[in-house]
């Protein structure tokens, strides 16, 4: 085991943590441990996960498809069911099987409804769900990987349906393989005995919250963001053990160096399931927004290959500032001007500016079992944490903050589209 900081918090914390669970409480306590040791303070702020756990999930093929297809059908198909997707009836139901190529309303062309159907699809996202709804779909089901793969290299795991899904509609959901979609169309399978039985919990996380009193301007300041949960599948050490280690590298150097406005660090819980963490912490404390200048957001860094990467949310203010600071430290790093899809996001939609600090991998993958930490490099996770210390340390302690509040027209939409917002007329 490497005794070099902060690469010793990523071994730390490369194991499943899914939120909601006790190794999810398990990657906290590290954290706040960490913290401690440093002489610092570290809070565990409690909030609830939304969670399904299912009884009992399968998808039958009738005997008489199988015997049709001279028995070249499994009896049942693997499937994993989409938690939170409601039920069906007790005992399951037959439904007709209808493929949407495309998941389009040309793909429902003279169709009313689909109530007696389970509709299999290429992909969900928004659109593919409305229409599911609109056409009182009994059932939907998800195709995942190649046509090789199995429930392994396919990367399927439990998952639940967010709210903004949920607001259109419950319809119970599965997941199978792909090799297994092309089974059953090969076989004009027509019918499927559909059972999905799951209840409805609420389950503990909790945010890791540490707060260091600005000297000079303490009713001004700053977050400071990363998600230390993973999904069900592989260690999560580059996604996110590195950048809840980052995140102590720059608090344990602010302890040592303190900064002018206060930095508030929030380690987010439940950050895979939806940005729970970060939404959570915002709820809770929308009555000192208003003092919230700015934010810095740590996603996957320190990978041996891949760029550098910032992400930014904000006006071209901030863009110019990100690049020009950039230029003078001599480090090279892509720019994406956007809503990063982390747990700075929250904190943008309340108007605050954010640089989301990260590094790219080259042939790494996330959400998968192969994000492991043979792919994280020692140094470059300590290159990276004291650029970004370097940074930081030019915003808290700026005279006048290097970006106002606020989000121009163009991001106010970018956020509305990626919260699902509906369009007003």
């Amino acid at each position: 085991m490497s005794e070099k900081f902060p690469y010793s918090v990523v071994e730390k914390l490369s194991f499943i943590r899914y939120g909601g669970t006790d190794e999810e409480m398990r990657a906290a306590n590290i954290i706040a441990e960490e913290i401690r040791a440093m002489g610092g303070a570290a809070e565990l702020t409690p909030f609830e996960v939304p969670a399904g756990v299912v009884k009992k999930a399968e998808i039958r093929v009738p005997e008489a498809a199988r015997a049709a297809a001279g028995d070249s059908l499994p009896e049942s198909i693997e499937t994993i069911p989409f938690e939170l997707s409601g039920n069906l009836p007790e005992g399951g139901v037959d439904l007709k099987l209808f493929y949407a190529d495309r998941a389009k309303k040309e793909d429902y062309y003279g169709v009313k409804e689909l109530s007696d159907s389970i509709v299999m699809i290429n992909e969900l996202d928004v659109d593919a769900y409305k229409l599911l709804v609109e056409k009182k779909a009994a059932a939907f089901m998800t195709i995942n990987g190649k046509h090789y793969d199995d429930m392994h290299s396919s990367n399927l795991y439990h998952r639940a349906l967010r709210p903004h899904f949920l607001e259109k509609g419950v319809i119970p959901g599965f997941m199978i393989l792909a090799k297994d979609a092309i089974k059953l169309l090969a076989a004009g399978v027509e019918t499927l005995h559909v059972t999905l039985e799951q209840e409805e919990e609420q389950h503990p996380s909790r945010n890791v919250v540490a707060v260091i009193e600005g000297t000079e301007m303490p009713e001004e300041s700053i977050v400071l963001t990363a998600h230390y949960d993973s999904v069900p599948v592989g260690t999560g050490s580059w996604d996110n053990a590195t950048g809840s280690a980052a995140l102590l590298y720059i608090y344990r150097y602010f302890l040592q160096n303190a900064p002018k406005r206060t930095m508030k660090f929030i380690w987010c819980g439940s950050e895979e399931q939806g940005l729970l963490g970060s939404k959570a912490y915002v709820a809770q404390h929308e009555d000192e927004l208003d003092a919230v200048k700015f934010c810095f957001n740590f996603d996957m860094c320190g990978s041996y290959l891949g760029p550098n990467m910032i992400f930014i949310t904000g006006d071209e203010k901030l863009e110019t500032f990100a690049k020009q600071y950039c230029r003078e430290k001599g480090y090279s790093s892509e720019f994406r001007t956007c809503v990063h899809s982390s747990d700075s996001a929250p904190f943008c939609d309340k108007g605050i500016p954010a640089l989301g600090l990260s590094r790219g991998m080259k042939g790494g993958e996330i959400h998968t079992w192969h994000d492991t930490i043979e792919y994280v490099s020692p140094e470059m996770l300590e290159k990276n944490s004291a650029f970004f210390t370097s940074m930081i340390e030019r915003v808290v302690n700026s005279a006048e903050m290097p970006v106002d509040k606020g989000m121009n027209d163009d991001m106010k939409k970018e956020l509305d589209k990626y919260f699902k917002r509906e369009k007003k007329d």
